[in-house]
């Protein structure tokens, strides 16, 4: 920036020009636009695009002389300050509360000079607003998180006040029935609590759910198309009693606190059956516990349905129509791997074809395939499991996933012996694959 440039003195054009953002053409060609749109410049620059929001932003900052918000300090707000503001209010006039002190609010607005809306905030909170700029598209990503968490809070307020440690006798895996009309009044909170963390992740559609406890609170997290987001912030306090009441269910140690445990159990909710593998791991501020969610009431997907663009869906459907081969899908944890090669089997399925799978666990239950589940504990490995197959005159085999050397030799080989393989291996793309290679002995 020029150090004789002064933005405070000069329009959104020249602040642009400056910071060499647009172009002095593009700028009149926009000022042209304006006269037919009405719209303010700045809105007509970036639909023009001439310039990105962030620019735009940047410059009325700049212009106002005040700090400009960014996607950090934006999805970081603190809930119990936005929520001085009442959501309506907010939304209406693009103020969210960011952080305050006991003389003054930090408040993200789209436009600083709305005095009206200043004076209002002043009024609403008994704090001294100071601004910050944020542009409209981040801004309305914040207020959607921000106040969702907020409303998700005050559904479990109520519960969260009396959470008190449950104890039980270590019995037989239960059943959670969610359905509205089996919830009692004489349901502990605790025990609402859990069922609202499952009605939530069901709900949308998650694979996982992640419960970690902080120092001063727990964060419960469900993973959604692959990625973690925030559903509720219960207080550390509630810790125990979630994890007491998710070993019960699980049919865990309840004393154990030392030692990772894994279980499971079943939740059914209206129109769906889940059945939920638990992993619990001691951490220094308490048990984290980590649910995948497995959907058993049918697998509803196939390969049209997952999205494919049209290329990459026929050239997909011509590598499983192959009589023999391997067919390898990588992604991270929750990415759809299996999702996919479960459709790929839907659609090669035939009178004609034995098909056999071996999972740990059989995450869907598909008719006319055999599915093998695999129990380490007694023995029963993907490598033993597989060398037993290997007599059962399959056709095309699903291997859950490639974990160690010896089940990928056995894959391998069974591919080169005119079979056709599907599995998965733990990646993040195609090219990191690569280490696969190390471990197969050919």
């Amino acid at each position: 920036m020029n150090q004789a440039f002064n933005p405070q003195f000069a329009k959104i054009g020249e602040i642009l020009v400056n910071n060499g953002k647009a172009t002095e053409s593009g700028i009149n060609e926009a000022l042209a636009q304006q006269k037919t749109t009405n719209e303010k410049i700045g809105t007509t620059l970036i639909e023009m695009g001439l310039i990105e929001e962030d620019d735009f932003t940047t410059a009325y900052s700049q212009q106002l002389g005040y700090k400009k918000a960014d996607n950090f300090i934006l999805l970081e707000a603190d809930s119990q300050v936005a929520a001085l503001i009442p959501e309506d209010f907010a939304r209406e006039n693009r103020v969210l509360g960011i952080s305050s002190n006991d003389t003054t609010i930090v408040v993200a607005m789209e436009d600083p000079d709305d005095v009206v809306s200043v004076d209002s905030i002043k009024r609403l909170t008994n704090l001294n607003p100071d601004i910050i700029v944020a542009g409209p598209a981040l801004l309305e990503s914040a207020l959607d998180k921000v106040y969702g968490e907020i409303q998700k809070t005050a559904e479990v307020a109520e519960t969260i006040d009396s959470i008190t440690v449950i104890s039980g006798e270590e019995g037989s895996q239960e059943e959670v029935d969610l359905s509205p009309d089996k919830a009692s009044e004489e349901d502990a909170p605790i025990v609402k609590l859990v069922n609202l963390i499952f009605q939530e992740s069901i709900k949308e559609r998650a694979t996982d759910i992640h419960i970690e406890p902080m120092e001063d609170k727990v964060y419960v997290r469900i993973r959604i198309d692959g990625v973690l987001q925030t559903i509720m912030t219960p207080p550390i306090t509630s810790l125990s009693g979630l994890v007491t009441r998710i070993k019960i269910l699980s049919n865990l140690n309840i004393a154990e606190k030392r030692l990772p445990q894994d279980g499971r159990f079943s939740v059914k909710s209206p129109g769906k059956d889940i059945d939920i593998r638990v992993s619990i791991l001691p951490t220094v501020y308490g048990e984290k516990v980590v649910m995948r969610l497995l959907d058993k009431t049918g697998f509803d997907f196939n390969l049209t349905s997952l999205g494919f663009p049209k290329k990459n869906l026929g050239t997909f459907k011509k590598v499983i129509n192959q009589p023999y081969g391997m067919v390898v899908v990588s992604g991270p944890t929750g990415s759809g791997k299996s999702t996919s090669l479960y459709a790929a089997l839907k659609e090669i399925k035939s009178e004609r074809t034995n098909i056999t799978t071996v999972e740990d666990p059989v995450e869907y239950q598909l008719d006319g395939v055999n599915q093998v589940q695999v129990f380490e504990d007694i023995g029963l490995t993907f490598g033993s499991t597989l060398r037993s197959i290997l007599r059962q005159d399959p056709d095309v085999l699903l291997i859950g996933e490639i974990r160690d050397g010896e089940t990928a030799d056995i894959a391998v080989k069974f591919a080169l012996t005119g079979h056709l393989v599907f599995s998965t291996v733990h990646a993040n793309d195609a090219p990191g694959m690569s280490p696969l290679h190390s471990v197969i002995k050919l």
